[in-house]
């Protein structure tokens, strides 16, 4: 690889970003960037303490990576998750609540990270799913404004929607669980097998073209997305007998109806829908539960592997000296926690993400580079946790910055008119400083729209024309607060005066937010109050 302009950047936290004081330096390669998206990964990976998950390839580079531990998305739905994180701005500012609108249009002409890196010389390209597809992405990924040259997708895709799975009589059905013979499917292939195999492609080429500029390259991985159609032999790892339930896979009793998601998209799947679970809360029968964890535990392992590929590229091409890897995911899944499955909430299992920067120069220091010598190998000194309370919308600004380019600024409080500008906050103060600061009480915004209060069978996703109720949801270090506002969705204004339900966990006592506290809080509304103050 080759490194544009080597930098020695110092600030003061106090003066740059409003911490306790003290000097920072870092050695800044300006810097490719390899930015890795997977769909519907919860924090279910050994680097955030999941004891049967396997997932080496991920844990060897967070050893090497800046790793948030509690980041939140903004909506947990794939296409207001994702423009929100890509934009760094709230869906109450991209209007995109659903997957029918695209901000430039119904919004405001908003730059997106991967735009800003293509204006300051990078090339910029997107492999699979980054943006959500559709009208929600101009039917062209953001193309041209994002994009240097047309975004790439795995023709395989075109079947993930279709009867693809084996049933007992031998017959194709459209399953939840959906193991498969590679061998058998279409072109003996699968969507994220041909995106690894594009994104190795073009970084291989990458490091042979050594003096064609910084590149900013998205890889955008499907699984572990429902249907499960993954190779068959990942289930191996996962041995029904070693899996266990959900440790609260009841509904709770103080769960606001509002609060509940249905998880329709599970329900029309053929081998759910011959469960004949009542709706809404008609749990699913135990070995069924077990059978789906096993599932997405073993697509997990497959998006791993897939991410080893990308890794081992970077290795192989000389480019790990001087490229900036993100991982992330644009939300996560519930796997039967209070009886719920797939997003569609406001609880941690369904906003909480990984997030993770391999900053080389600055979370690991390369002494020298061989091909093949920085991935392959666990660095068990060099990994740095944060248990700051992050956001998705901090990603634009803080890969920004550690790629050496000027952080956008802070969004006015009314930005529809602002193109480049960030709602959320540069991370970078964080980066080699271990210890969490007293002062550092951030706080993560979720929210989720609702059509009733009552669960039907748009809940999950309603349509911007059909919201009566958002979800604002605050999670700080101690607790999670939600209050369920009446919306209109003309004026995509709440009435803070409209309350439908509340929520209050408090995560020490609760941890997995199955006892709502809300009426039982002598000073709720004052709570109430301050909520309010914050977020409006």
């Amino acid at each position: 690889g080759h490194v544009r302009e080597v930098s020695f950047l110092c600030f003061s936290s106090s003066v740059v970003f409003k911490r306790s004081p003290s000097m920072y330096c870092f050695l800044f390669p300006a810097k490719n960037v390899l930015f890795i998206m997977a769909d519907d990964l919860r924090t279910t990976l050994g680097c955030y303490g999941d004891p049967l998950v396997k997932t080496p390839n991920i844990d060897q580079l967070a050893s090497k990576s800046q790793v948030f531990l509690n980041a939140f998305a903004q909506q947990a739905v794939c296409g207001p998750s994702r423009t929100s994180m890509l934009t760094s701005r709230r869906p109450d500012t991209t209007r995109l609540y659903d997957f029918y609108s695209y901000w430039r249009v119904d919004a405001g002409n908003y730059t997106t990270l991967p735009q800003y890196f293509k204006s300051q010389g990078y090339t910029t390209m997107s492999v699979g799913k980054v943006f959500h597809p559709g009208i929600a992405s101009n039917y062209t990924d953001d193309y041209p404004y994002s994009w240097s040259v047309p975004p790439y997708h795995p023709p395989s895709f075109r079947y993930e929607k279709e009867k693809m799975c084996k049933g007992a009589g031998g017959g194709l059905h459209a399953n939840l669980l959906c193991a498969v013979d590679v061998a058998e499917q279409p072109g003996g292939t699968l969507p994220d097998l041909e995106s690894a195999a594009e994104a190795v492609r073009l970084l291989r080429g990458l490091g042979d073209d050594g003096d064609d500029g910084p590149f900013f390259l998205a890889v955008g991985f499907h699984k572990p997305h429902i249907p499960f159609r993954i190779p068959q032999e990942y289930l191996s790892l996962y041995p029904l007998d070693q899996m266990s339930l959900a440790p609260d896979p009841e509904v709770p009793e103080g769960l606001p109806s509002v609060a509940y998601n249905p998880w329709m998209d599970l329900r029309l799947r053929e081998d759910v829908m011959a469960l004949n679970t009542s709706f809404p809360y008609g749990p699913i029968p135990k070995d069924f539960q077990l059978r789906i964890r096993q599932h997405y535990y073993a697509a997990v392992s497959y998006l791993d592997a897939q991410v080893g590929r990308l890794l081992t590229a970077l290795d192989d091409s000389r480019l790990a000296d001087d490229t900036m890897v993100v991982f992330s995911s644009d939300h996560g899944w519930s796997l039967g926690e209070h009886g719920e499955w797939a997003k569609y909430s406001n609880f941690d299992v369904a906003t909480q993400v990984p997030l993770m920067f391999y900053v080389p120069g600055v979370t690991f220091f390369p002494d020298w580079l061989q091909p093949g010598t920085i991935f392959p190998f666990v660095d068990v000194f060099g990994r740095s946790e944060h248990r700051n309370v992050v956001e998705l919308v901090d990603v634009f600004p803080t890969v920004s910055y550690m790629a050496g380019l000027d952080a956008p600024e802070p969004c006015p409080l009314v930005s529809f008119k602002e193109e480049l500008c960030t709602e959320g906050d540069n991370l970078a103060y964080t980066f080699g400083r271990l210890e969490r600061g007293k002062d550092d009480e951030d706080i993560a915004f979720s929210q989720y729209p609702r059509p009733a209060d009552v669960p039907q069978v748009n809940s999950d996703l309603p349509l911007l024309a059909n919201i009566k109720v958002m979800g604002y949801s605050l999670r700080s270090w101690d607790y999670r607060y939600t209050l369920w506002l009446g919306f209109d969705p003309n004026t995509f204004k709440a009435n803070v005066t409209d309350v439908h339900a509340g929520e209050l966990y408090m995560l020490a006592d609760d941890p997995l937010q199955d006892h709502n506290l809300y009426h039982h809080l002598s000073g709720f509304k004052y709570f109430e109050f301050v909520f309010l103050r914050l977020t409006f």
